[in-house]
């Protein structure tokens, strides 16, 4: 199921970055995303990370560890309940330990855990974003160089990046509104680069749940047309992946299935969720908090739900060009 990124809490109003002339754009924007993308998956750092969206607030603490090919990563949520996720490659477990239950998922391969960077990069990503320069900054005691991501039409949100410039670490992202107000914004507030890798401290958690109730959600790879319905097609955006979920009845109570598909531009997604329609349980709404819109409605016998850090008009197109077919 669509998951809102993990750590929220409130930071100050954006500030005027200094001097825009003293970097300038990368030459290749790809191949500068793509070792954005690396940074996060095989850097070792740890540190809080802080998230700021629609007035709540919440931080975690988080590890990362890349070693011999293998991704380790820990976060414990500080604030609301506790939570706590561990990673290692794509097998991520959350656990809840008041409720003593614990929660396996496969998440895409390659995936960060505290992303910064929303999705995969690809080689159409600057016909639909401009990058331009925006000065230096200072985040959690490291020198950083900003960016921005604008984009070239309505359908998506520009997106101001903080770059540790030697490890190429992405340190902030504010997410945009076209007015220039910061809708969303997760940084680090404190970071230690470079830490000694750690993978025990992410696999004992993983297989010692003595006492925790275990659910493993059924994900089935599909097809949207082999499932009964036509794609929508937006602007800019490629299918990544539809899965078919089993529920079970723990997650919210009921059993059943959930058709996901999900939608990359190549810095952000849209997750679309097909299920049977149930009029008890379902009410039709449009929903906002900070960059994430959510769009519910009834479309004949199916209920379909769209998230995404994207402006609700997207979310609509989604909506209007998913079709069940004949």
């Amino acid at each position: 199921m669509h998951r809102r990124r993990f750590v929220h809490a409130v930071l100050p109003a954006l500030a005027a970055v200094a001097a825009p002339s003293l970097i300038a754009a990368p030459a290749d924007g790809t191949a500068w995303l793509l070792r954005l993308r690396e940074a996060a998956q095989h850097r070792n750092f740890q540190g809080t990370l802080v998230h700021s969206v629609g007035g709540t607030a919440s931080s975690s603490r988080v590890a990362h560890y890349g070693e011999n090919g293998h991704q380790y990563e820990r976060m414990e949520m500080l604030d609301g309940q506790m939570r706590r996720v561990f990673r290692h490659d794509d097998e991520v477990l959350t656990l809840w330990p008041e409720r003593r239950l614990a929660v396996f998922e496969q998440r895409e391969p390659g995936a960060a855990m505290p992303v910064l960077l929303r999705a995969r990069p690809d080689e159409q990503v600057f016909e639909r974003y401009e990058l331009r320069p925006q000065g230096t900054d200072r985040i959690a005691g490291h020198e950083a160089q900003v960016f921005l991501l604008h984009p070239r039409d309505g359908l998506r949100f520009a997106q101001r990046l903080w770059m540790e410039p030697h490890t190429a670490l992405l340190l902030r992202v504010d997410l945009l509104a076209a007015d220039g107000r910061v809708l969303e914004s997760a940084a680090f507030s404190e970071l230690t680069l470079g830490v000694r890798p750690q993978p025990e401290t992410v696999l004992r958690p993983m297989r010692k749940l003595d006492g925790y109730r275990v659910l493993r959600p059924v994900q089935l790879r599909t097809r949207l047309d082999t499932e009964g319905w036509s794609a929508p097609e937006v602007p800019g955006f490629e299918l990544l992946s539809c899965f078919k979920r089993v529920l079970d009845e723990g997650e919210g109570g009921r059993n059943g299935e959930t058709l996901q598909v999900v939608y990359a531009d190549g810095l952000t997604h849209v997750s679309l969720f097909i299920e049977p329609y149930r009029g008890e349980h379902h009410r039709p709404m449009q929903t906002a908090i900070g960059a994430t819109h959510t769009l519910m409605q009834r479309q004949g016998s199916w209920w379909v739900t769209a998230v995404g850090e994207v402006p609700m008009a997207t979310l609509q197109k989604f909506a209007a060009g998913l079709a069940r077919r004949p």
